[in-house]
């Protein structure tokens, strides 16, 4: 298995997306520029699970992976033992977490990450020290992505710290009625009003369409499980339509 590493157009219809997302009105499609509509979204998948991502990487469809601590205890195997694996199978960033919540330990941790493969991304939790650390990491050349992010007010204190990507979590929101999608809209929004780099990562994916709505919004990322990969594919009238094919196939006469 090797590794892997548009224009777009957009009409209003029926799906459901955050207010301010809208064909007319002045709602952030209206104000973006043109150069908005000619980046290429990624996609990381959020697992740990090697089969899962050997799968997703053969239909071409992830740029990267997303890892965290519970991810990784559910493969019941050493966390460096998975990190080798997932660089050997993408080539693209791979977000691996620190443990420690102390500057110094996030600096020892996040140094020794970095270490073991170019295309490791550290992940580093939205606190104070945790900030402190992305300020002195960033100035090494080493990646972050912080991690955590549950408001537009957090996810402006991280790009200004240096963060490469801001991660909020928007199922986790949506579990106590929160809008989780409005926080990823809130901070594309910032970011390309000061023209800052970070890149904003949707995570806690739960299904098919909050990755419509992160698309529709201009997050940079979304990291989505494996299952949601399958669901975005799966449609009944495609099904219905390749079951139609096949049959008529057989009343094709031989010759």
């Amino acid at each position: 298995m090797g590794k892997t590493s548009t224009s777009r157009s957009w009409t209003e219809g029926d799906l459901s997306v955050p207010d301010g997302v809208s064909a007319g009105g002045e709602g952030l499609l209206d104000r973006a520029s043109p150069a908005t509509f000619t980046k290429r979204m990624q996609i990381f998948i959020d697992t740990a699970d090697i089969e899962e991502i050997r799968d997703a990487a053969a239909m071409g469809v992830i740029d990267g992976v997303t890892t965290n601590p519970s991810l990784v205890a559910k493969t019941g195997r050493p966390f460096k033992e998975v990190l080798v694996d997932i660089c050997e199978v993408v080539d693209g960033p791979i977000s691996a977490e620190v443990l420690a919540t102390d500057y110094d330990g996030i600096l020892k941790e996040a140094r020794a990450l970095a270490a073991m493969h170019e295309n490791i991304v550290v992940k580093v939790p939205l606190i104070a020290e945790g900030l402190k650390a992305v300020r002195t990491l960033a100035g090494e050349g080493i990646r972050v992505n912080v991690t955590l992010c549950f408001s537009p007010t957090q996810g402006l204190l991280a790009a200004k710290a240096g963060a490469t990507y801001v991660s909020p979590f928007v199922g986790r929101v949506d579990d106590i009625s929160g809008n989780g999608m409005e926080i990823v809209q809130q901070l594309v929004t910032i970011y390309q009003n000061y023209g800052l780099e970070t890149q904003v990562l949707a995570a806690s994916i739960r299904h098919p369409l909050h990755v419509v709505q992160a698309s529709l919004i201009g997050a940079h990322v979304a990291t989505i499980p494996h299952k949601v990969i399958h669901q975005l594919l799966k449609h009944p009238l495609t099904d219905i339509g390749l079951e139609r094919f096949l049959a008529d196939a057989k009343k094709i006469p031989n010759g």
